[in-house]
Order: structure tokens, then sequence, then C-alpha cells
């Protein structure tokens, strides 16, 4: 995955609470492979009125969101069912980031797994960005993952943390297979002792 250091974007505030990840990307979906891409799917229902027509109220339809690379949300961002998908569907959507006072617990451990920051932030702090982004319309937000800060549009900075084991993985670009294989001289080291000491259970 790509190595996330500082990401800079349009961002977009998505103003309602408890955004499930059915929202994010619906479960007839779910069958499609990872190589064939959620291109396009990102909250595929939402965005929709009842007869199927884009909703050009709905936030990420209009001109100066729809190209967001950052989202502002509200409590519990992510909740609802496991489905990696989600994440997946952010990721291919051009969503690096997702700042929230609050996720789903899966949903948070996935976006990272996916190359994602997801930014807990307090309620406060969330409400204030989403204003700013309501008064200025395709204003950008930095997530700067070398410095733990994000920069505001009014140019404020607001600490944040992530577990150190993710963010070193998430600095260095490492999924969960290219992390493995940089501790192979290691794991190597360590199967040739246990074939010293235990002979019997190579056999």
């Amino acid at each position: 995955m790509d190595a996330f250091t500082k990401w800079t974007a349009k961002a977009a505030p998505i103003d309602a609470a408890n955004v499930d990840t059915d929202q994010i990307i619906p479960a007839p979906f779910l069958s499609r492979i990872r190589t064939e891409g959620y291109e396009g799917l990102l909250f595929y229902r939402v965005r929709r009125k009842a007869d199927g027509e884009m909703d050009p109220d709905f936030i990420l339809n209009r001109d100066d969101f729809k190209d967001a690379g950052i989202l502002v949300a509200d409590r519990n961002f992510g909740c609802g069912s496991s489905r990696e998908n989600a994440a997946w569907t952010l990721v291919d959507n051009g969503i690096r980031s997702v700042i929230a006072p609050s996720f789903g617990d899966i949903h948070y451990n996935n976006e990272m797994n996916n190359g994602m920051v997801p930014v807990m932030l307090d309620a406060g702090i969330c409400a204030d960005l989403r204003r700013q982004l309501h008064a200025n319309p395709g204003a950008e937000i930095t997530v700067d993952l070398e410095r733990n800060v994000v920069v505001a549009p009014d140019g404020k900075e607001h600490a944040f943390t992530i577990p150190a084991f993710n963010r070193e993985r998430l600095l260095k670009g490492l999924d969960d297979v290219s992390f493995t294989l940089e501790q192979e001289s290691d794991i190597a080291a360590y199967e040739a002792k246990r074939r010293d000491e235990a002979d019997w259970l190579f056999e």
C-alpha cells in the first residue's frame, strides 16, 4: 500500500452521526472481489433519491466536494458490520483520511490496514471543522502523520494519536504481507534455532 506521511486534500463535511458500513458500501456490492475496484460506489444509496437519480443536495454530489480526499464526520463513523469493503470503497474513491470523534472499532482498524489514517478529535473540534468546510466549500485540510497534527482550513493545528504500530506501518507503506517480509531474517533465524533445539519437529 502507499505510504502515508502527509496528506493535503479537499475535505467534505459528513454531518450525520452513526454512518454505518452499509451506507458506505451497500451489501449487494460485497460480492465484488478486491481487484474489480469500488470506484463510484461510495455512499451508493445515500447519494441517490428514491427514483435512483443522484441527489444534488448530498454533500459529495456537489461540485465543491465531489473530489474530496478527506471526510470530516460525526461520532461512530463506520459502525455496523465489519466489512472491510467499506475501507476499500473509501480508498478507491480517493479518501485517505476520515476525521471523527469516534469510529466503529473494526472499521477503525480496517482503515489503517488499507493505508488510511482515521483521526479521532474532540467532538467540538470536528463540529468546528465541518462548520469551516460548509462556510468555505472546497477548503483543504492537511493530515500530517509525521507530526501527528491536523491542519484546519483556518490554519489551526489539532494534535491526534494513533497506535504506534499502525503509525509505523502507515509511514512506511507496509501492509500485513510486506511487514511480515521485513522480519524475514528474524523468522529464518528462529526457525534455524528451533531446528537445532528440536529437530524432531521438522521430520
